[in-house]
């Protein structure tokens, strides 16, 4: 293959990555029990280059039961990483369940997450086992932290703390021997100054943090990237591509690719679709503004329509807050989140109209 980078990729079949998984490892070289570190670090594309010092962070607190937080932007591997902690720890045979916390809201996430009894609330016709139960002696990921409501919180906390909880609608305490490995693309500091997250929750998940740069950082692992993509691809589509232009990959190696990896691998996946005669030809590539003040004043305008929408129904259930009929019911939230909310937007009611 013709590029401008000097890796060589494995061109065999890619049976279990997806092009929507942003994942960085090569799904046809499962890690094995008995040699699980090399054969799983083996898997890891990018490995020379600026994750080099990543993957030392994450050899070094695999064989540990740590609590491990982490951080990066969307679609930067963030999930990827947490497996290869997983793979590399004597918990490698035992289950590393998923939790996305963004996903389902507070009350179906607490039953998730700890399980519930036969009856604990309406619709709740048999026992269900929660994820903390189904990963005991693995390891449990929680994916989207920052988005797990501030009232689950204390919850998370006792049995990241303690190592016991109770089911949904239960009496009796479970403890269980589970390693957490968290991830968000959240500010989780600001999050806690804003008192959207707790400190004491915080500190307890930052116990050994990892932080991974987005892609335009790391520009040396693009042209290796998309080589393996490239081939990926083109098997899974019974394609055969053996050239990859120079400036084809000086152009892609250029992009900012706002999206990361996974903007990366979705772009790969159409050129392979659009190419013909063995060459990479994909097509253009979507502009992007310049990094720089533009991101911010769009942060402020989103802002400005959260606190718009905050105000008007807080007008119209006539400033108060809690009830059936308060503003935070109209807009679905809890009413402590929809306080903290009105105090980092600066909303404050009429003196003569506070209600909770």
């Amino acid at each position: 293959m013709s590029t401008v980078s000097n890796s060589v990729m494995q061109r065999t079949p890619y049976a279990e990555s997806s092009p929507m998984n942003g994942a960085l490892y090569r799904g046809d070289e499962r890690p094995k029990p008995q040699c699980a570190e090399s054969s799983f670090l083996a898997t890891i594309v990018g490995r020379g280059g600026s994750l080099r010092s990543i993957l030392s962070q994450v050899e070094a607190v695999a064989g540990t039961n740590t609590t491990v937080l982490i951080t990066g932007e969307t679609g930067t591997g963030k999930e990827v990483m947490a497996r290869a902690i997983h793979e590399l720890s004597p918990r490698r045979n035992r289950n590393l369940v998923k939790v996305n916390c963004a996903a389902m809201p507070a009350g179906l996430l607490e039953s998730e997450l700890f399980g519930h009894e036969r009856g604990a609330f309406t619709g709740a016709i048999n026992s269900h086992v929660g994820r903390f139960a189904l990963a005991d002696r693995g390891t449990l990921f929680l994916d989207e932290i920052g988005d797990m409501p501030l009232e689950l919180q204390p919850k998370l906390l006792r049995v990241l703390q303690e190592r016991e909880f109770e089911a949904v609608g239960s009496m009796r305490t479970t403890r269980v021997d589970v390693r957490v490995v968290a991830a968000t693309n959240q500010d989780l500091k600001q999050m806690v100054r804003d008192r959207e997250f707790r400190e004491d929750l915080y500190y307890r998940l930052n116990a050994f943090p990892i932080y991974l740069p987005p892609l335009r950082e790391r520009k040396a692992d693009i042209p290796e990237l998309v080589e393996y993509f490239v081939q990926q691809f083109a098997a899974s589509m019974h394609k055969t591509i053996e050239t990859i232009l120079e400036e084809t990959m000086r152009v892609l190696v250029r992009h900012p690719w706002p999206g990361n990896i996974r903007e990366l691998q979705n772009y790969i996946a159409r050129g392979v679709i659009l190419s013909n005669h063995g060459i990479f030809e994909p097509g253009p590539l979507e502009s992007c503004e310049p990094l720089g003040p533009e991101p911010e004043i769009a942060n402020r305008t989103l802002e400005e329509k959260i606190r718009q929408e905050i105000l008007a129904e807080c007008q119209r259930a006539n400033w108060k807050l809690g009830g059936r009929r308060g503003a935070a019911a109209r807009l679905g939230l809890k009413r402590t989140t929809l306080f903290y909310k009105m105090r980092r937007l600066g909303i404050r009611p009429p003196a003569d109209h506070w209600q909770d």
